[in-house]
């Protein structure tokens, strides 16, 4: 099955509970965790990868990386990304993004981007992807929200070209774009 599904909305909208759903009937599936590794220096975050942790089936196997595109094309099994948001964090602080002008980033990001987008299209097999949707709100007042902004939107665009269906979930409910 060569499904790919992108699943996006808010903070604690639900999302990673209905991409988990979608992949509940699959015995082996591949976690692809590009977050953070959590530590003492983050109780919040700590408590919130072990919620998502105790929730995954035995047959589940995770992978915690940035190299996202890689991980994709060595999965022979389901996978499911969780989530897009901190893949893009982890990029642009690699990057250093944050602070250096668009020129001296941008081309290396979008090239990720590009090699993540193909990696997605290239899967065989049930793919879901779980992203924040970040464009409904004001404009950020600090730099660094605006560029994490702007290129979690590109990055949802192509990975959202490449999927054949994209869900938005809002409030533990779910849309169907």
């Amino acid at each position: 099955m060569s499904r790919r599904v992108l699943v996006t909305g808010g903070v604690r909208s639900g999302k990673s509970r209905y991409a988990e759903s979608l992949l509940a009937r699959q015995q082996h599936v591949t976690y692809i965790a590009p977050g953070p590794v959590p530590d003492d220096s983050d109780l919040d975050w700590q408590a919130r990868v072990l919620q998502h942790q105790r929730r995954r089936p035995e047959g589940w196997t995770t992978i915690e990386t940035v190299d996202v595109a890689g991980a994709l094309r060595g999965a022979e099994t389901p996978v499911v990304v969780d989530c897009i948001g901190t893949w893009v964090t982890a990029v642009l602080d690699e990057l250093g993004a944050w602070d250096a002008p668009e020129d001296q980033w941008r081309p290396e990001a979008e090239k990720r981007i590009e090699s993540l987008a193909e990696a997605w299209l290239a899967r065989d097999r049930l793919s879901v992807a779980v992203t924040n949707e970040v464009g409904f709100g004001v404009v950020p007042e600090h730099r660094s929200g605006r560029v994490f902004r702007d290129i979690l939107g590109v990055t949802n665009q192509r990975l959202a070209e490449g999927s054949a269906e994209v869900a938005l979930v809002v409030a533990g409910r779910v849309l169907h774009l």
